[in-house]
């Protein structure tokens, strides 16, 4: 090789743009999430933002400290500049830096055809220009090096309303946004105050929407529809204090690591503003939202009752190292799959997220509603029986308002357990003696003398009892002498008991007057109750034997 080769010098195509910003970024919160975020890398106080859905375009103000011509050129337009040259991890105002890679503001370039931008410092005067993306689109095409793409000249009268009393700062104009600005203002105002939480918690920095403040009261309506709250380790947040449940249960963490999970009463209740958003559990870092909906590496608990019902906040800033290899993904929506502080995170979370469906579906059933059905603690069956007791419940539930409304709580809180007990014994009383009568008709076996003699009683006392109702239909669905018969009737007709060894009609003869008390809505003793469950299972595990062995 010759002595003269020349130098040579890596040249970025434009269409790098493309790949990192215009076709990376979609959603317009995002957009403005990357504005803010640079607003508060630059220690600013105020975050003034714009919108009219009417003429199609936003504005992002900020006071604070500004570029000068050279940063706005080596810096700003600089894709690929970091502000953590020189290990450098916090502002000159000591907040810890939310940008990293230096692509975030290409965000800028995906939802509007034109971003005029103008930045000022106290020293020195406006400086800026205009990214016309149309234009871009040229430049790509006809392959024009990067620093020969030009960013056209700023129309100032745009900005004359926003230069007001503005004496440091940057301004960004986005015009004509791509599809329109579709949401709704409300759901724009909820989507910055859930996800930019120094907004809310550092005093220092504040952002408004059309000259409104974000305060935590644009959440009013995600904490009214919240039943119960988890606290992990310590943290500061003002939204917890909406909360009915403010101050939760307390989980701790030898990980340094904070936030809150908290459920809803009804899953329907994480829909923002009947939009198609939902809140989940985020991840965030330094304060800035790094991932959304959490929940989603846990394959098989996402997909649980419970999950339906979460939404919460992690914040691991540990994620955001002083050194060594960036952790996000080039989006900035996500992290990077392997990375060993994320996994040792996720262990953790999937740790606490366990102790957190065990309480959820605990207090859930304490509260009379449905739990998690796939927690084992509690049989499918009995939760069947909680779910049939507390539907019954909620049709005998006063209004709100109502003056008994305390008082009647009270009374199905106390009959609660019972009614649960109740029904279940009732419905295992009904299976098991209506197979026990088909059994007896299978093996054709005739009714004793005594078994007739109580038939008709019962028949007479049933034709004295409808005279008195007036009742001229037919009760029972099957008339035959059979359905006249309780259990120890019907046991004694085949497996009746010989000096009081273990069968059937022995069971059932201390079976009967707890079943009868049940049949009449008694409320039994523990002791009762204890006992029917027991003479039950020996009755059923004949009974099973019987059926089963033929």
């Amino acid at each position: 090789m010759s002595d003269n080769n020349p130098e040579f010098n890596f040249n970025i195509s434009l269409n790098v743009l493309d790949h990192l910003g215009r076709n990376l970024y979609r959603s317009f919160i995002t957009v403005i999430g990357e504005a803010i975020s640079n607003s508060w890398d630059a220690d600013a106080e105020n975050v003034w933002i714009t919108i009219n859905k009417e003429e199609n375009f936003f504005v992002i103000r900020d006071d604070g400290m500004g570029m000068s011509e050279e940063d706005f050129q080596n810096k700003f337009l600089k894709i690929g500049y970091s502000k953590r040259k020189n290990g450098t991890s916090k502002s000159p105002g000591g907040r810890p830096f939310i940008g990293r890679k230096g692509i975030g503001k290409l965000a800028l370039l995906s939802c509007a055809r034109k971003i005029s931008i103008i930045t000022k410092t106290l020293e020195a005067d406006y400086v800026g220009g205009v990214i016309d993306n149309k234009q871009l689109d040229i430049d790509i095409n006809d392959d024009v090096d990067a620093q020969d793409s030009k960013l056209g000249k700023v129309d100032n009268d745009i900005f004359s309303g926003y230069k007001e009393n503005h004496k440091k700062g940057t301004i960004i104009y986005f015009e004509d946004i791509q599809d329109g600005i579709k949401n709704r203002l409300e759901y724009i105002e909820t989507l910055v105050a859930l996800y930019f939480r120094f907004s809310l918690v550092d005093e220092d920095f504040n952002i408004h929407i059309n000259d409104e403040k974000i305060t935590v009261n644009k959440l009013q309506e995600l904490a009214k529809k919240t039943q119960f709250l988890w606290k992990v380790n310590e943290l500061e947040d003002p939204y917890l204090e909406l909360l009915k449940d403010s101050k939760g249960n307390k989980i701790k963490s030898d990980l340094l690591v904070k936030g809150f999970i908290a459920s809803v009463e009804k899953p329907s209740g994480l829909t923002i503003h009947n939009a198609k958003e939902k809140v989940g559990v985020d991840l965030f870092v330094n304060g800035r939202l790094r991932e959304k909906n959490i929940l989603s590496h846990f394959s098989t608990f996402s997909t649980r009752v419970v999950a339906s019902y979460l939404y919460g906040q992690i914040h691991f800033d540990e994620l955001d190292s002083k050194e060594g290899d960036d952790k996000f993904t080039s989006s900035r929506e996500g992290v990077k799959e392997g990375d060993a502080d994320f996994e040792t995170l996720l262990k953790e979370l999937e740790k606490i997220l366990k102790g957190i469906s065990h309480e959820w579906d605990e207090r859930r059933i304490e509260n009379r509603q449905d739990g998690d059905n796939e927690n084992r603690r509690i049989t499918p069956k009995q939760r069947a029986v909680m779910s049939l007791v507390n539907k019954t419940a909620d049709e005998y539930t006063p209004l709100k308002d109502s003056q008994n409304k305390a008082k009647i709580d009270g009374w199905l809180n106390d009959l609660n357990d019972d009614a649960q007990f109740n029904v279940s014994s009732y419905v295992d009383c009904f299976m098991s003696e209506n197979l026990i009568r088909k059994y007896i008709k299978d093996k054709k076996i005739s009714l004793s003398k005594e078994a007739i003699k109580k038939v008709t009683t019962f028949k007479n006392n049933e034709d004295t009892a409808k005279n008195k109702g007036n009742i001229s239909v037919d009760i029972m669905k099957n008339s035959e002498d059979l359905s006249y018969l309780s259990m120890d009737d019907l046991a004694n007709l085949f497996d009746k008991s010989e000096n009081n060894q273990a069968s059937l009609s022995r069971d059932a003869k201390a079976y009967k007057p707890m079943r009868n008390a049940v049949a009449h809505t008694a409320r039994l003793t523990k002791s009762a109750q204890n006992k029917l469950a027991s003479v039950y299972e020996n009755i059923q595990g004949r009974l099973k034997t019987l059926l089963f062995d033929g």
